[in-house]
């Protein structure tokens, strides 16, 4: 069984290429140099991926998108290592109306034939739009989503040409203009949160949580093959409450299985909890 260190030397002292053109680097980059590894970012054109205005369609799902940008790395560079990032954005799968985004980063090693994914989850995220027909309303959405720290989008309508499109705006005046501009000629403007992440800091934060995650998950060894990313795979509900033991929704265990060999692992209680509070109980808390 490899310690994590020696998952660690796995990477140490080798190069990976970072498929980003949006500063991804200043909060991927630090966090990779824990395992030794050097980041440099090629120039590629990841817009090509897929881009959060629309304008170009994402290929497949979040993670296939990530795979894609790393794979052209690779194939651009020559290189054996590269990492990735992509990032969605919606609404909170349980919360209606609460805004919520996922990041993923991906490394790819082709030297030991492995995919690493790290994933953030958070409800931390500026995400938002608004349609306007008053500059003095784009200006208010404006200071809600913490402009000008955070970029803006504007364009004539959701599905608007690439034409209609003006992105990172970061200044008082250029968006005044912006949507002036969108006023005279359409008579409304539609206005969203830049999901770059050089105009979006608090995407960022999240994005360095998924490095973080990523390196969890590479320091994570398989106690059969010392092969890194061990990964939980499923989540198994009904942990049983603690007033009348009945089953709940929430996590009794996982399972976690190497990405190269047969082995898998069932871990109880995986969040140190034996009990669940009856508040979650649909017994005692219908």
């Amino acid at each position: 069984m490899m310690s994590e260190q020696q998952c660690d030397s796995l990477f140490h002292g080798r190069t990976a290429v970072l498929a980003t053109q949006h500063r991804k680097e200043q909060v991927i980059a630090p966090l990779l140099q824990e395992l030794g590894v050097q980041v440099v970012v090629p120039t590629i054109d990841t817009d090509q991926f897929g881009t959060f205005t629309r304008d170009i369609k994402r290929p497949g799902n979040q993670l296939s998108a990530a795979r894609l940008k790393a794979e052209a790395a690779l194939q651009l560079t020559g290189a054996d290592l590269a990492l990735a990032s992509e990032g969605s954005f919606g609404m909170h799968p349980a919360i209606p109306f609460l805004p919520y985004s996922r990041e993923l980063v991906v490394l790819i090693d082709r030297a030991h034939d492995l995919e690493i994914v790290g994933e953030a989850l958070s409800t931390e995220t500026n995400f938002s739009h608004i349609q306007v027909t008053r500059l003095e309303e784009a200006h208010t959405f404006a200071q809600q989503v913490g402009f000008p720290a955070h970029g803006l989008v504007v364009m004539a309508a959701p599905a608007a040409a690439p034409a209609d499109i003006l992105k990172g705006i970061t200044a008082a005046a250029d968006l005044t203009a912006a949507v002036i501009q969108m006023l005279d000629q359409f008579g409304q403007a539609h206005l969203e949160t830049d999901m770059r992440a050089m105009h979006n800091p608090t995407r960022m934060k999240v994005i360095a949580q998924a490095t973080e995650n990523l390196i969890q998950k590479i320091r994570s060894c398989c106690p059969h093959c010392g092969c890194p990313g061990l990964d939980a795979v499923e989540q198994e509900t009904g942990l049983p409450c603690a007033w009348c033991g009945s089953p709940t929704h929430l996590t009794l265990a996982t399972r976690y299985a190497c990405k190269k060999c047969s082995f898998q692992q069932r871990v109880l209680f995986p969040h140190r909890q034996e009990k669940a509070d009856p508040a979650q109980c649909n017994y005692c808390n219908p």
